[in-house]
């Protein structure tokens, strides 16, 4: 049996709250127990539920939890993306994790506890018992002044079992406290006390152990009869004292024997051991002296700056096994000593952090030596970063390694904003102090295998390595946010400011030159300032060749017609081929005019790659869908007719997490239903990014639009993005058009596209038909909706308004 916990991915802000619900399956895939939030989150009732099989309410078989990538991953601790099925037809993502696993042979039968007299308890039970928890027991009748042991206190002493032994010789092996033991059982047998006492006796082998010694009075008629007791033996407990006791000594001598700072804390930041060097050096640095168990945080609170850096170190140390990083103890003054610092997570017996440990060295003469000159050469001597130098060949390192990663990469541009407000505020000196801060705090929050570089006064780099875009997208924004956040204390005023930055995705082909590299981020960066500062823009690296096109025309060209909504706007029609189906299906395509009466007008191949170069793809697809919605709003009369109107959507929406929101706040006040609209994502992007493609299209879902997957035959993933993605329509690629009406493998792919289609419910669309063999090549296959020249060609969206009537009540239409 599996329980898992079932949360909706996306929730939706308008509508009823959606709680996280469990679920109780067998072994068999068979729903055996819901909770009651499960009716809200499926729409079914809990008895409608239970019996069935899991997969009633999953989207497709790839979402079975029980398949072998998810259970490995469940099975881990992770949670999952899955789809589910509602009752009323829609489809919604969810993270699904694992909260409980027991197999159905495993549940424990039917059962209960009573409480059993002793004297019926198995004999072969207690000689376990003894064996085990090394303990013996003792009984001494005092008519015949006889004592019985049972095997434990044999075993205690290191005896053969029934070994003849006196009292007198059985006080022999106590080394210690004869008297005492004769003292406390005179005293029980005359009061009827119990008694306990600690002892160490020398057993057979000569070897000591220590022991507890407990009785008490068995009384028979109001009399004393028996005394009766347990010896118990602590011997591992003692060893475990001494161990201790030796350890604290050894830990004690070897830290005093060292000049190093040496201090170690819990989780709670109490202080569990220090030196006298950490005490001396704490003092001089704070003024403030402390004692084992003081708390950090409470020590260092009228030092802010401080306490929160000391804080995100020891963080950092429980989070990892082992760091080593570098800076002064206290930033309050200059010309402090810098120190080593090599921090060490301390862990328990299950492997648990209960605490860490930093040893600090004084490396200040290492540094400022002759020597070193190197160290100097290649860091930034405010924060320790390293320079634009050691970072450009960081830079060529990593693109000379890359044949062998095969792999995606970052470079983030980072430009703090109004920076040179500081300078004037608060003077150079400060300011210093203000970046080193800062660079401390980054430093801590970027992966270890990145590398973090401050290039000019207030300009950095960080090259993340190995990242896939969506998550160095993160990452990015991430950093944009904390360095937004991040509040440095001056004379009672708070220094905080805001970044811009350019994130260039590396994945590609790539210029040879590192410093190029920079230079394209640099360019990112520099467009996100004037786009408003704090804010990033992400675009792929370019080759040397697509860098020097000089294309700074066409960007502003560009931006002129972003600006002021001058995006010419045109369409193109998707016409049935298959049977006759009523209403306008068109897609909407773009140019750019030119500023002047001598400039060309940009086409898509022109100004596409400029717009993902220059981080304005985003902002280009939403003003062509709000230049498209204004002027349907202004022609009312095509609401009845509008039945399909698409817009290709580029990747930087795709990974927007705020696009559905976009969509929603902008069709809530047209007349135009939702689902007249269509957003078009490339098959590429899907493949690249099947789980992002995914909560998207829900999202889209969600509003009412609907989703087309473009591009569709253009490599083997296609089958199964056709028949699991939860898109409504499929438009084959130009490639499995061209020559389809003499190519019969072109004509098995098409088809086999068209059926796996039809079999999920989705719509077909076949693109590029120039000429009347493709078209009745597609019409023979069944294909519902063509798209082409041979059709239609691109026209002006001007010309789609209804024609003008005149009625003797007015003029309509036009």
């Amino acid at each position: 049996m599996k329980e898992f916990l079932i949360q909706r991915y996306r929730p939706d802000p308008t509508g009823p709250v959606i709680r996280p619900t469990l679920l109780r399956v067998d072994d068999d895939g068979r729903i055996i127990q819901a909770d009651r939030h499960a009716e809200t989150m499926f729409g079914y009732d809990i008895s409608d539920l239970t019996g069935q099989k899991v997969q009633h309410i999953l989207a497709s078989r790839q979402d079975d939890p029980f398949a072998p990538a998810h259970r490995h991953r469940l099975d881990n601790g992770q949670t999952v993306l899955v789809t589910f099925r509602h009752k009323d037809g829609f489809f919604f993502t969810a993270l699904l994790g694992l909260r409980m696993e027991i197999r159905d042979s495993d549940q424990a039968a039917t059962a209960s506890i009573t409480l059993r007299d002793s004297d019926a308890m198995d004999s072969r039970i207690q000689r376990l018992a003894e064996q085990n928890a090394g303990f013996g027991l003792w009984e001494l009748d005092m008519p015949s002044n006889e004592i019985s042991w049972s095997e434990g206190m044999y075993r205690l002493l290191e005896l053969k079992a029934g070994s003849e032994l006196t009292p007198e010789q059985a006080l022999f092996y106590c080394q210690t406290g004869q008297n005492r033991v004769r003292a406390m059982f005179r005293r029980c047998m005359r009061t009827g006390q119990p008694f306990s006492m600690d002892l160490t006796i020398l057993t057979s082998r000569q070897r000591p152990q220590r022991v507890t010694l407990a009785g008490r009075a068995l009384k028979n008629g109001g009399r004393v009869q028996k005394l009766g007791g347990v010896m118990v033996n602590h011997s591992e407990a003692m060893v475990h004292d001494l161990e201790k006791q030796q350890a604290q000594q050894i830990l004690q001598a070897t830290t005093a024997a060292s000049s190093d700072l040496v201090v170690a804390i819990d989780t709670e930041f109490r202080l569990l051991h220090f030196n006298t060097p950490w005490c001396q050096q704490f003092q001089h640095a704070f003024d403030l002296t402390p004692k084992t168990g003081d708390n950090l945080r409470s020590l260092l609170k009228d030092f802010p700056n401080e306490r929160r850096l000391i804080e995100r170190l020891w963080q950092r140390a429980f989070d990892r096994e082992h760091f080593v990083a570098e800076m002064p103890l206290n930033r309050q003054g200059e010309g402090l000593p810098i120190y080593e610092f090599h921090f060490q997570s301390i862990r328990g017996d299950r492997g648990e952090v209960t605490g860490a440990v930093h040893v600090a060295r004084d490396i200040s003469n290492r540094i400022q030596h002759t020597s070193n000159s190197d160290y100097r050469m290649r860091h930034d001597p405010v924060t320790g970063l390293m320079n634009r130098r050691s970072f450009i060949e960081h830079l060529e390192r990593a693109m000379g390694h890359r044949h062998k990663r095969q792999s995606t990469d970052g470079l983030l541009f980072l430009d703090l904003d109004n920076f040179e407000q500081f300078n004037e505020d608060a003077g150079s000196g400060t300011c210093d102090r203000y970046l080193r801060e800062l660079a401390a705090m980054l430093g801590l929050r970027v992966r270890q295998r990145d590398a973090l570089a401050r290039l000019a006064g207030d300009t950095f780099a960080l090259f993340i390595e190995n990242c896939p875009e969506p998550r160095a997208r993160k990452i990015a924004e991430e950093i944009r946010e904390q360095i937004a956040q991040f509040q440095f204390e001056w004379q009672r005023h708070t220094l905080q400011t805001t970044t811009s930055g350019g994130l260039l995705i590396l994945d590609s082909e790539l210029p040879e030159r590192a410093d190029t590299l920079l230079t394209q981020a640099a360019d990112l960066c520099h467009t996100a300032k004037t786009s408003g500062r704090n804010r990033i823009h992400t675009a792929h690296a370019l080759p040397d060749a697509a860098g020097d096109t000089g294309t700074d025309k066409q960007l502003e060209q560009l931006r002129q017609a972003l600006d002021h909504h001058q995006l010419i706007l045109e369409f193109q029609a998707l016409k049935p081929v298959a049977s006759v189906t009523w209403g306008d299906h068109i897609e909407i395509l773009c140019r750019i005019p030119g500023q002047g009466p001598d400039d060309t007008t940009l086409l898509p191949g022109q100004f596409l790659p400029l717009a993902e170069r220059f981080d304005l793809a985003k902002r280009l697809d939403r003003q062509v869908i709000r230049q498209t919605l204004d002027w349907l709003g202004q022609h009312r009369l095509l609401e009845p007719r509008l039945k399909y109107c698409g817009f290709n959507l580029s990747l930087a929406s795709v990974l927007d997490d705020t696009f559905a929101d976009f969509m929603e706040q902008l069709l809530a006040p047209s007349p135009f239903r939702a689902e007249c609209f269509c957003l078009e994502i490339r098959e590429a992007h899907a493949t690249q990014y099947p789980d992002e493609v995914a909560v998207l299209c829900d999202a889209l879902h969600r509003i009412g639009c609907r989703v087309a997957l473009e591009g569709a035959g253009a490599s083997v993933e296609s089958y199964g993005l056709a028949a699991h993605l939860p898109v409504d329509i499929i438009k084959l690629d130009r490639r499995v058009m061209d020559h389809l009406e003499d190519d019969p493998v072109q004509q098995v792919m098409v088809d086999a596209l068209h059926r796996i289609a039809e079999a999920a419910g989705k719509e077909t669309v076949a693109t590029f038909i120039e000429s009347d063999e493709t078209l009745r090549k597609v019409r023979t296959l069944g294909i519902h909706f063509g798209q082409g020249y041979r059709l239609s060609r691109p026209r002006p969206l001007a010309e789609l308004k209804p024609v003008g009537v005149e009625l003797s009540t007015g003029w309509i239409g036009g």
